[in-house]
């Protein structure tokens, strides 16, 4: 950083390198990416592990309930019932994460199967498809 040369021994022979001799560049492993500026480095870690990928699932369904709830007409308030049927993924989804979801749409019951459900929607839920119903309570 000092603009000086470094100068060091290799086999006997003294070697002195000044700072255009050096090409210095950052590379980042798989899974990572990083930006320096001002002498600041910043590195993400971008690898999606089960839990996070989860997540996604669990925001996605809520999004497609809460739209749902829209297109129904349904006030804020308004507490329902949620059905689903779908992929295993999505049934693991909803038993893990049932009680969630529930809590972010005014849900108060969580059903599997469709049967009772007022307005139902098919959804592409993160390449899974996913059916679900709603019902006013």
């Amino acid at each position: 950083e000092s603009g000086a040369p470094y100068t060091f021994e290799l086999n006997g022979s003294r070697i002195e390198l000044d700072r255009d001799d050096l090409l210095i560049e950052t590379v980042h492993r798989e899974g990572f990416v990083g930006e320096t500026e001002h002498g600041v480095s910043v590195v993400l870690d971008t690898n999606i592990t089960p839990e996070l990928l989860e997540e996604g699932y669990m925001r996605e369904i809520v999004s497609k309930v809460q739209t749902m709830r829209k297109e129904a007409g349904f006030e804020v308030t308004d507490h329902i019932a949620l059905y689903y049927e779908g992929a295993d993924v999505i049934k693991g989804i909803m038993e893990k994460y049932g009680d969630a979801i529930l809590k972010e749409v005014l849900g108060d019951r969580l059903e599997r199967g469709i049967g009772g459900a007022d307005a139902k929607k098919e959804w592409d839920v993160n390449g899974q498809r996913v059916t679900l119903g709603i019902r006013r309570i």
